[in-house]
């Protein structure tokens, strides 16, 4: 989704940083994309600050942050073996609220010091997951974090507002991206069956195509899309 949003944004010529793992494709995705690749693991506050930098200076500026970092584990609140680990428990928020949140604010930071268009001088937009909303059985961690997500929008719109920056969540349901890239046609069938229509994964450039919008449209601010086909996930 990272990818197919920065090459949406290219397409529209806008200058791009990427900021992903060292281990990613994210160097490879910047060379083809004429953008800059810098190398951070989101959940170390100090790397993060100084990436946001690095990329704001390579940018000269900064208009727009789309936030894609995320992942969870499969616990239930208890199980045979115990209850769910804290530490994991922890690593999930940590990974998708907070990492998020400490981007939004360096981010912010940022876009404050723009020239106004408009009124206006920056579009952050972050990604939770209807998980957030009907998180299944052994989501625990990842529907408190991705809820935390949803949850911050308003408030973080109205702390920007004075300041003319939007902030936009979208909730996707299941994308073909990552772990989920490359399923075979029954298992993503399945996955998708409680689906109103398409019953099919989201394709990334469906999430880039939203993305877009959401810059281009100065009226939607401090609110969750969701892009989910009509899905509303089933306990399990």
């Amino acid at each position: 989704m990272a990818r197919a949003t920065a090459q949406r944004l290219r397409e529209q010529g806008a200058s791009v940083a990427i900021l992903d793992l060292p281990k990613s494709a994210g160097s490879e995705v910047a060379a083809a994309l004429g953008a800059t690749f810098h190398p951070v693991d989101v959940t170390d506050d100090a790397a993060a600050e100084a990436a946001v930098a690095e990329a704001v200076g390579a940018l000269g500026g900064l208009h727009i942050a789309v936030n894609t970092a995320g992942g969870g584990v499969a616990k239930r609140t208890i199980a045979k073996e115990g209850p769910h680990p804290l530490a994991e428990f922890r690593r999930v928020v940590e990974l998708n609220l907070i990492a998020t949140f400490n981007l939004n604010r360096l981010q912010a930071w940022a876009m404050k010091d723009n020239e106004p268009e408009e009124d206006e001088r920056g579009v952050i937009i972050n990604t939770a997951s209807i998980a957030a909303f009907e998180g299944q059985i052994g989501q625990v961690a990842y529907t408190a974090a991705k809820a935390g997500i949803a949850g911050m929008a308003l408030t973080m719109a109205r702390d920007l507002g004075g300041v003319g920056i939007r902030v936009l969540t979208i909730a996707p349901s299941l994308f073909s991206t990552g772990l989920t890239e490359g399923i075979p046609d029954r298992a993503a069938e399945a996955l998708t069956k409680d689906a109103a229509f398409p019953k099919r994964m989201g394709r990334p450039d469906e999430y880039a195509r939203l993305a877009l919008a959401i810059v281009e449209n100065p009226m939607l601010n401090g609110g969750t899309i969701r892009l989910d086909a009509g899905q509303r996930f089933a306990p399990r």
